[in-house]
């Protein structure tokens, strides 16, 4: 596709002072923080940002190639657009803005169980080619129920996640009640007068709801009882038992979310997982863990022959995707910046922001005189 970049926003930073103009406040908010204090979300940033590549100026060079194989499918660039949930509260649209600008773009977009689209027209947007996520639900008829769904639509990757086995503490999100269960107050309410177009947009495309989950929950849920359904529906703790059983009922790849340790590596392995988001949930979980490049880095050396390695958190453009898979990384995702991206310019901002990411890392790899994506760990300064 062609990649055409807005030039008053030639940068994630640029989109994102936009964003934060025309979204509500607790919208913005709710998609920029992370919890507690934000050490993880800011040391995500500063961490990645350490890592340095080498030129080879004086060496053969012909041009830069960012194809990249992954799981069968040979994609265009070496990431894709991470789960993101509530996408539609922060965005009207937002998941099937982003889906389609992942399907032109011939990346993966990853379909959160609990955003606002439903696997069913997702599918129907990418032809079935994008990825599902799964939150673990505790009803095991739901759980079969959501597989065969996904199996249905055309999707071969399910993605499950191990790092959300309780809900971050979230200053920003209590204040604006955007906890669980959610409030809207009258400030949040007073917020969306002064933002027209992101209030014209909601009237369009009606209220953000858990479009997947709607034919399980029981009609005429308030917000507070919303809050206990999906308190009650859904338990993010992941165990052996779980992901054996998973693994016995998907035909397709399995990926866990949020693995960053080498017993839990080891413990995927035996297990039979295909591949790992190697993540700290975008630093909104655990504010005294470690950031996402250091783990990473550490597995890729250890285990990659034995397990595909990816990467998602603390990401933001084009050198941290050069960054990461020069640290050992197979593919890398985003959450925030492909966000950033729609609320800051509608329904262009998907392929604003795909063009954005992939003109950066193109011309990393053509500065540092790299051909193949895969030999971007020849450049690492170790």
């Amino acid at each position: 596709m062609e990649i055409k970049i807005n030039p008053k926003y030639p940068s994630v930073t640029d989109l994102r002072q936009r964003a934060m103009v025309k979204m509500p406040k607790f919208a913005f908010e709710y998609l920029d923080g992370g919890c507690n204090e934000d050490i993880n979300l800011d040391k995500n940033r500063t961490d990645i940002q350490k890592v340095e590549l080498m030129p080879q100026y004086l060496s053969k060079f012909d041009k830069s190639n960012l194809k990249t194989e992954l799981f069968g499918h040979t994609y265009d660039a070496p990431f894709g657009i991470a789960p993101v949930g509530l996408q539609g509260l922060m965005w009207p649209n937002a998941p099937e803005i982003l889906a389609k600008s992942a399907f032109d773009h011939n990346i993966p977009f990853i379909l959160s169980t609990v955003t606002t689209s439903s696997i069913e027209r997702i599918a129907e947007i990418t032809e079935g080619k994008n990825w599902f996520q799964l939150y673990h639900p505790t009803d095991e008829k739901i759980k079969r129920d959501l597989l065969d769904r996904a199996a249905n639509a055309g999707n071969d990757v399910l993605v499950i996640l191990a790092d959300v086995p309780t809900f971050g503490y979230r200053p920003r999100d209590v204040r604006n009640g955007l906890a669980m269960p959610p409030t809207m107050s009258v400030k949040n309410i007073l917020e969306v007068f002064t933002k027209p177009d992101w209030a014209i947009q909601t009237l369009i495309h009606g209220q953000p709801s858990f479009k997947t989950m709607e034919k399980y929950m029981p009609k005429g849920l308030n917000l507070k009882k919303l809050g206990e359904f999906m308190d009650e529906t859904f338990t993010g703790r992941l165990n052996t038992d779980r992901i054996a059983s998973l693994r016995d009922q998907w035909k397709g790849k399995l990926v866990i979310k949020g693995v960053v340790s080498e017993e839990d590596t080891v413990k995927a392995i035996d297990l039979g997982v295909d591949g790992l988001i190697v993540s700290n949930h975008g630093g909104r979980q655990l504010d005294a863990g470690q950031s996402t490049i250091v783990p990473m880095t550490n597995l890729a050396q250890k285990y990659k022959d034995q397990i595909t390695i990816m990467v998602d958190s603390g990401l933001r453009g084009g050198p941290d995707i050069a960054r990461s898979i020069a640290s050992g990384a197979d593919f890398t995702f985003m959450g925030r910046s492909f966000m950033y991206g729609v609320g800051a310019l509608g329904k262009e901002g998907g392929n604003h922001t795909i063009s954005l990411m992939k003109r950066e890392f193109q011309q990393v790899m053509e500065q540092v005189c790299c051909e193949r994506v895969e030999d971007l760990p020849k450049h690492l300064i170790k």
